[in-house]
């Protein structure tokens, strides 16, 4: 049976901080009772959002505005920390970006785009963290994959795969750090009620009905609950399990249907 350790009063680093997913982690860490480095590269929205948090949790929010795809960012964001006294306890890899485009129509800036976030980023910032948590023999990283890291379909390849990349390197951290008493977390989220899905009001709230989406508030407040039980992955929901098992078993017909119906009519639009 897995406890829940209590995360009050420690400081949380958050990637990709200014919306989406990576602002409601904020929100619910500070909710438990965190302190916040929140970092994004859009300036503006980060200190708007650190402020409204700060000023509705009491917590210290610490807004830091960088970008995750330059090189050598996991050693600026270490002295930053170092020079501002701050040492903390949790660190969420949450920041990502998403294209639904083949290969070869996606700019080679694109692409490095997606290993420099995906791929670069996330390794070095948990290496520098992983060694940080193991000095002080306790801490919790939690690395953002998504459900589509067991998809190998059209359109998607570059996601997907630096997902699967964040699975794998993620799982295998979990034990190289386990007896150190660093806690490491992969969280595989399927559908999440936001606005990249692009669907209309009526459906998403059909969708939530019948639990095939989950609302940000409520995939997060579980993730985190999982994290600090020290469980090494999380995949919400029961359907996307279940989903997880039918794509991986999916023909090569069935993929050649999704790139013909789906992939080729956006490239033809």
């Amino acid at each position: 049976m897995f406890r829940k350790s209590s995360i009050a009063g420690l400081t949380a680093v958050v990637t990709g901080a200014s919306g989406g997913i990576g602002l409601q982690f904020c929100r619910e860490l500070a909710r438990r009772g965190c302190d916040l480095v929140m970092i994004s590269n859009q300036d503006l929205e980060l200190m708007e959002c650190a402020e409204a948090i700060r000023k509705e949790y009491a917590v210290r929010t610490y807004p830091l505005a960088v970008d995750l795809t330059e090189p050598n960012v996991a050693r600026a964001i270490d002295s930053w920390l170092d020079s501002h006294d701050i040492d903390p306890s949790i660190l969420i890899n949450n920041a990502g970006i998403f294209s639904f485009m083949p290969v070869i129509e996606t700019s080679a800036e694109k692409m490095n785009s997606f290993i420099n976030l995906h791929v670069g980023a996330v390794a070095n910032l948990s290496r520098r963290f992983a060694h940080r948590f193991k000095r002080r023999g306790k801490g919790w990283i939690l690395n953002m994959s998504s459900m589509s890291c067991w998809m190998p379909m059209p359109g998607i390849a570059l996601y997907s795969s630096t997902k699967a990349f964040i699975r794998t390197f993620t799982r295998a951290l979990h034990y190289e750090m386990r007896d150190y008493g660093v806690k490491v977390m992969v969280a595989c989220p399927g559908g999440i009620s936001t606005d990249l899905f692009g669907l209309p009001p009526n459906l998403m709230q059909l969708a939530l009905k019948l639990h095939a989406v989950e609302t940000p508030e409520r995939f997060v407040k579980k993730a985190l609950d999982a994290m600090q039980r020290g469980k090494k992955q999380y995949i919400n929901g029961f359907i996307n399990r279940l989903t997880i098992l039918a794509v991986g078993m999916a023909p090569t017909p069935v993929r050649m249907l999704v790139k013909r119906r789906m992939l080729d009519k956006k490239i033809r639009r």
